[in-house]
């Protein structure tokens, strides 16, 4: 997520690092303050100084993953002229990212409901704003196709590729395979076989 400096990553990452793994691991609420704590060599209670609780973690995890994403996304979309070009560097990135990543897929995945609405609805709009980068990029590769249909697409190359947390591997093979599968299942689209 955030990229550490020479000296190391900052306290506030390493607790975000490790409060991404215990989340993925035991879930957010099998977390305790004192657990994360414990996990990164100080106390429970010394967390508040960088963190006002274990919701405002989770919030900066979420919301700090999909700022990133988005601003990735944007960043592909502007770059190329040729559709299919973008199309496949957004599949790099995802597949870069699901690779680096695993914890917050299933943080996302199970653990979103657990912030506060407006937190929520901040993810989501998020997440929303995201796939419909990829759905204009997937209509300018298949210009005939509907966009619902490449809504259902991206969601379902973002399956396949936020699957490596249960690929039971980190190894760079692995995100460079699914990303070839969703490569080849979205630049194989066609408006009858999507929909």
């Amino acid at each position: 997520m955030a990229t550490a400096g020479a000296a190391g990553p900052s306290r506030r990452q390493q607790i975000l690092t490790v409060a991404a793994q215990l989340f993925a691991r035991r879930g957010f609420h099998g977390v305790s303050i004192a657990d994360l704590g414990a996990a990164v060599g100080i106390s429970g209670p010394a967390l508040y100084r960088h963190f006002p609780g274990k919701e405002a973690l989770l919030t900066e995890l979420l919301v700090g993953i999909s700022e990133h994403l988005l601003a990735g996304g944007r960043g592909i979309a502007a770059g190329s002229g040729d559709p299919s070009e973008v199309l496949a560097a957004l599949v790099r990135f995802h597949a870069d990212f699901a690779l680096r990543e695993p914890e917050l897929i299933v943080v996302q995945d199970r653990d979103l409901a657990s912030l506060p609405p407006a937190e929520q609805h901040r993810v989501r709009q998020l997440q929303r704003t995201y796939v419909e980068i990829w759905v204009r990029t997937l209509r300018r590769v298949h210009p005939a196709l509907a966009a619902e249909a490449a809504r259902t697409a991206a969601h379902g190359a973002f399956g396949l590729l936020n699957s490596t947390p249960h690929a039971g591997s980190r190894e760079p093979e692995v995100a460079a395979l699914l990303g070839r599968m969703a490569l080849a299942a979205l630049t194989g689209l066609t408006p009858t076989a999507a929909g």
